[in-house]
């Protein structure tokens, strides 16, 4: 999606006389703006960008990685000698590096840059001559959904944060949470019921993939109302803020279901570009591009966050930020299929642990390192908290490339396609909700199709090459605790397990996530590692609010408990 810039107008006159006019004729700025459909567009794509930008430019910790290493799943890794901010996160405790304080800051500046983008589109929107009204209901849908999606991040991230509803920089206080989550239901819930349905049907998703549909704003609107249920409301089952109840947002669900638009790809490991890719021998010089990748855009995609691999050091910025960063240490070696990365999101062994025989989510979520050639004896001295797993999902596909000259350069490479710094320019989509999260929500807040939904998803996990269902599928009863347990299987390192957690119960998550003198290797030395469940209990789950926007809002912002 294009990328739009603003600037600001300068407008000059003498002793009250407009007699000068010096407002700009080449250059598009917040008085000049804002008057065609096409402007509107235009100014809907700048949203998208900013939106996208939460990831792409290069925050320490994308909202991605950050849940990821808060979370059981994953430890926080990274190189051996490298600063220890992603041990801060993981162990909820800063005296493993007292110094960063400030670690989310780009990460909190990108989410209220995304915010301002939509609050001056939805300001200026009446000003603009409208071709039709149906462009203007789905352009207006996708923005509300936008800065709906950007709250959501942030609540849950800080819990206390402002609440600018206007295209403005004022100096506000944090507003109350259960405030937060109202205007998140309005804005998504604007979105789902203005948004036409056929907007962006999934049949043509080769030219719109990636717009937000009415049916992705029902879908997260199911998982805003599970979160605050279970965090807030200890899955009482109460209404949340904004009105939204357990029944609408189950209602959402089955909306998604029978509109036919989704369904479930027949085999799990097609949904993800390194799972699905294929070789004909053991090692990377065998390697050949066969692939049964279901694709961008395919019909169990709901939602999804697109990026591009045209990223430069420019301020340019397109890329999936997140996968190289959880890719395996390689030096700059490409291995086997798998792309160098730094090192980030080491699997926890119990994350392995937890699918039974003939689970085909297992091997299409993880990579099992031990089973690459040498890669224990080459690598795991720069590496820390290393623990014999990576993930699969999103780790980073990459390529020596030769120029004309002779030269190589590692480049990203996704499914036949070269181009672009490996470190910048990987372009995987994030899948931020997929259709079998639609069967299961709506399984949870009690569809009386919650046995079909659930073994949909459980017959789908035991399905072989052939497309024949293993011998060891056997389905088990819609239970909370068998979908929460299906949830952890399914969407494994997809960022949602964290949230899972939490709406199990404080002190239930902090449990969940505690270690006691866990062996690690670091260096390729044993390190003993804990994580204490009361430093979790403490902070409630929360992070830190960057030091530099407390100070930048003298003290208006105030820290989160237990930072």
């Amino acid at each position: 999606m294009a990328v739009l810039s603003m600037f600001s107008a300068v407008v000059f006159s003498s002793c009250g006389d407009n007699w000068l006019d010096v407002t700009s004729k080449t250059e598009s700025n917040s008085a000049n703006y804002y008057k065609s459909q096409e402007d509107g567009l235009r100014a809907l794509y700048a949203c998208y960008d900013g939106w996208q930008r939460t990831v792409s430019d290069g925050p320490s910790f994308t909202i991605y990685q950050l849940t990821e290493t808060m979370s059981d799943e994953c430890f926080g890794g990274t190189g051996n000698t490298d600063g220890r901010n992603t041990q801060v996160l993981d162990r909820f405790d800063m005296n493993q590096a007292p110094s960063y304080t400030d670690m989310h800051n780009t990460l909190w500046a990108s989410y209220y840059a995304a915010i301002f983008r939509c609050n001056e589109f939805i300001d200026k929107a009446g000003g603009i001559a409208w071709d039709d009204d149906r462009a203007r209901a789905t352009y207006l849908g996708e923005t509300y959904a936008i800065r709906g999606l950007c709250y959501f991040d942030m609540v849950r991230t800080w819990e206390h944060i402002p609440l600018l509803l206007h295209a403005s920089k004022d100096n506000i206080p944090q507003a109350d949470p259960d405030s937060v989550y109202a205007q998140i239901v309005k804005d998504l819930t604007y979105a789902a019921e203005t948004i036409p349905s056929n907007a962006y049907p999934k049949a043509d998703a080769a030219k719109n993939d990636g717009h937000i549909t009415r049916y992705a704003a029902m879908g997260m609107l199911a998982r805003v109302y599970l979160f605050y249920d279970g965090y807030y409301n200890h899955n009482e089952g109460k209404p949340v803020p904004g009105g939204l109840t357990k029944e609408k947002a189950l209602s959402y669900c089955e909306e998604v279901i029978k509109s036919g638009e989704y369904g479930l790809i027949p085999q799990f490991k097609n949904l993800w570009p390194a799972a699905s890719d294929d070789k004909t021998g053991k090692y990377l010089d065998h390697w050949v591009d066969k692939s049964s990748y279901a694709g961008v855009g395919n019909k169990e995609t709901v939602l999804s966050m697109k990026f591009n691999y045209t990223a430069d050091y420019n301020g340019n910025n397109d890329g999936n930020r997140f996968v190289v960063n959880l890719g395996m240490r390689t030096g700059a070696n490409v291995y086997d299929r798998y792309g160098q990365g730094w090192g980030a999101l080491t699997v926890n062994p119990k994350q392995a642990s937890v699918y039974g025989p003939g689970d085909t989510r297992r091997q299409a979520s993880i990579i099992d390192c031990q089973q690459l050639r040498d890669y224990e004896k080459n690598y795991i001295a720069d590496q820390r908290e290393y623990t014999g797993y990576a993930i699969k999902k999103y780790t980073p596909l990459s390529k020596n490339m030769t120029a004309e000259d002779g030269t190589t350069s590692l480049v990203s490479y996704l499914q036949g396609d070269m181009a672009g710094d490996f470190m910048i320019s990987q372009y995987q989509d994030w899948i931020l909700l997929r259709y079998s999260d639609v069967l299961l929500m709506a399984a949870e807040l009690g569809s009386s199709k919650a046995q079909q939904y659930l073994n949909e998803v459980r017959k789908r996990a035991y399905t072989q090459d052939d497309g024949s269902l293993n011998g060891n599928y056997v389905a088990v009863t819609p239970t909370r605790e068998n979908i929460w347990k299906e949830r952890q299987r399914e969407f494994a390192f997809e960022g949602i397990r964290y949230w899972d957690q939490l709406r199990q119960g404080l002190r239930a998550a902090a449990n969940q996530i505690a270690e006691h003198n866990t062996v690690l290797l670091s260096g390729g030395v044993r390190e003993r590692i804990s994580i204490e469940a009361e430093n979790i209990i403490k902070k409630r789950g929360f992070c830190q609010i960057p030091l530099s926007q407390i100070t930048l809002s003298n003290d208006v912002l105030k820290q989160n408990a237990g930072w």
